[in-house]
């Protein structure tokens, strides 16, 4: 396939796109990492064979670019559009930014992605639970979150309201998929995690470290949130469960407080990471 075939219909010339690595087919094998992003099964062989997650849209590219995990970007694949809105974030980027156009964009990735912009970066290996622990006043706890949407959300919500880590259970989603890192805006990158693999035993090493485990539940018989906010332990571990069912009794029955938010009759629950959110501000204590 010809570059002047490719690039006729874009406003960029690919004399202007210096320093970059111009796209011109759909089988060019160093955009690999890009394949099949609609494909699940295939994406998560991939990603797990080569230990990479795909950052997507600009808002998350931003927060990995400003973060510590700069350094693990390992390409981007973007529009000539986007990389001239994009130039100064990605200045000085120790990785090659392939440039493609929009349409050659969705061919090799499975779609059309309205906004034009992708990384591959490595995963880290997670922490250990202590470290995630240590120096930490508030966290969250996740049983079988598995919803990348409310996971994502939930990341999101905790960097921005101050949680200092965050603890998953062996049943969570992958926080590393790259639909989770989207709706994160990349704070997958910037909040404190790990996966808790001895579950529920986990729990009575949160406790250990000194923290509190309060469920959050909709229960009638639960504390309210505001009372348990005022008077707030010195550390405490918010624990939440799935949407939908919720937590399960092995989780309620290993915490140490239920805390519910109150609401109005006939609305029996929240979307756990709007329940989140809410208990995070409360417990925080951000002014």
């Amino acid at each position: 396939m010809a570059v002047s075939n490719v690039w006729a219909t874009q406003d960029t010339e690919p004399s202007e796109l210096r320093g970059t690595i111009l796209v011109v087919s759909v089988d060019d094998p160093r955009v690999g990492d890009y394949r099949r992003l609609n494909d699940p099964q295939f994406r998560a062989r991939h990603e797990a064979a080569t230990g990479r997650f795909i950052v997507e849209s600009p808002g998350p590219l931003r927060t990995v670019l400003a973060s510590p995990r700069r350094g693990s970007i390992r390409s981007v694949l973007i529009t000539p559009e986007q990389h001239a809105t994009l130039d100064a974030e990605l200045r000085g980027l120790d990785a090659p930014i392939f440039i493609a156009p929009r349409s050659l964009l969705a061919e090799i990735i499975g779609f059309d992605l309205h906004r034009g912009v992708l990384a591959a970066a490595d995963r880290p290996a997670p922490p250990a639970l202590d470290d995630v622990l240590v120096g930490a006043r508030v966290i969250a706890v996740c049983e079988r979150l598995n919803d990348h949407e409310n996971l994502g959300g939930l990341f999101r919500s905790a960097a921005a309201l101050g949680v200092d880590g965050l603890l998953i259970d062996p049943e969570c989603a992958d926080p590393w998929y790259r639909r989770c890192v989207r709706v994160s805006i990349g704070h997958v990158t910037t909040v404190p995690w790990t996966r808790a693999e001895r579950w529920p035993a986990s729990l009575d090493d949160v406790r250990a470290a000194g923290f509190t485990v309060a469920a959050l539940t909709p229960s009638r018989d639960a504390v309210e949130l505001d009372v348990f906010a005022a008077g707030r332990p010195e550390r405490v571990a918010i624990l939440v469960g799935a949407e939908g069912p919720g937590l399960t009794p092995t989780a309620l029955a290993a915490s140490d407080v239920h805390v519910r938010i109150p609401m109005r009759d006939g609305v029996d629950s929240l979307n756990v990471a709007t329940a989140a959110a809410i208990a995070f501000q409360r417990l925080t204590r951000l002014s």
